[in-house]
């Protein structure tokens, strides 16, 4: 059975000022999704599933149906701040998605065979594709699942602050832990990371992740325990968010799991603030001159 590419697309872009999920950044007016899925179905993965939001479900499908038919086997589910388990509740004053823990939970109807997670607006590099399917075709398992590892250097954005899994491993490249530390930025003599109003440098060499996982279905019970943990304690709090470091921390440190890092040295690079999109247009740019990808990505 093929692997499943789960991408993360419901965010709001509340930074970006937009839906960057579908802004057009190649030279046919390609998304970075459409680079991610073109990558994708090269690896030998099987099916897409979109995360999505009911607020632009009618945009986001006319945009990738037509270009896909043929191609690889499409779903949409959608991610919906009321969409929580029954009897637990939330303040009817939120605004913002549960984060990306629940993003994935939402897929559970949808995706019975080993999958990976990817963000939507988030590059990741065809090798990094390569490196997961092959993963979740002969190594993974329920006790051991996977994660494509970055160095912190080569995830910053030149535009502001950003969210990243800060990762420790042993000595046999499994995940100790993951911290979501979500202001990170590049300070006078590095990088640092904001925490209670105070600064601290970072190694810049550290491995993070950037959501690139790889998992069994197993993870959908975890996801749905630590869920309604989160939500007892924090479903009040407007801004709360359900991170899925947080949840494979957890499961880690209780022995559940363990989580082989896959160290990539592909390319990454992704929008999240409105001026990153420059450097993405030119990095696209460069990997079609470079004929890593045609000009015309999808020809019907």
């Amino acid at each position: 059975m093929k692997p499943t590419l789960l991408v993360l697309a419901a965010g709001m872009g509340s930074r970006y000022g937009g839906l960057k999920q579908i802004d057009p950044i190649g030279p046919s007016g390609e998304t970075i999704i459409d680079y991610s899925i073109h990558d994708a179905i090269e690896a030998g993965f099987g099916k897409i599933v979109f995360v999505i939001r009911e607020s632009f479900e009618k945009e986001f499908k006319e945009l990738f149906n037509s270009k896909l038919a043929g191609k690889i086997e499409v779903e949409y589910v959608n991610q919906e701040i009321y969409d929580i388990p029954s009897g637990c509740t939330y303040s009817l004053d939120r605004e913002k998605p549960w984060g990306t823990g629940h993003a994935i939970l939402m897929a559970k109807d949808c995706i019975k065979e080993p999958f990976a997670v990817i963000n939507a607006d988030d590059y990741y590099g065809k090798e990094a594709f390569g490196t997961i399917a092959e993963f979740l075709n002969k190594t993974i398992s329920d006790k051991e699942f996977g994660m494509v590892g970055y160095q912190l250097k080569n995830t910053i954005s030149e535009n502001g602050s950003v969210s990243r899994g800060v990762c420790s491993t042993d000595e046999n490249d499994h995940l100790k832990n993951v911290i979501e530390r979500t202001q990170i930025e590049k300070k006078e003599g590095g990088i640092a990371y904001k925490e209670k109003e105070e600064w601290t440098f970072i190694d810049k060499s550290s491995i993070v992740s950037m959501n690139f996982w790889g998992f069994t279905p197993k993870i959908f019970t975890y996801l749905e325990a630590q869920f309604v943990r989160f939500l007892n304690q924090l479903g009040q709090k407007l801004k709360s968010e359900f991170f899925i470091p947080s949840v494979v921390s957890e499961i880690i440190e209780e022995e559940k799991v363990k989580v082989k890092v896959l160290n990539s040295d592909a390319q990454w690079f992704g929008v999240t603030y409105k001026e990153d999109k420059e450097k993405a247009i030119s990095a696209i740019s460069k990997l079609v001159e470079d004929g890593v990808y045609p000009l015309r990505l999808w020809s019907n």
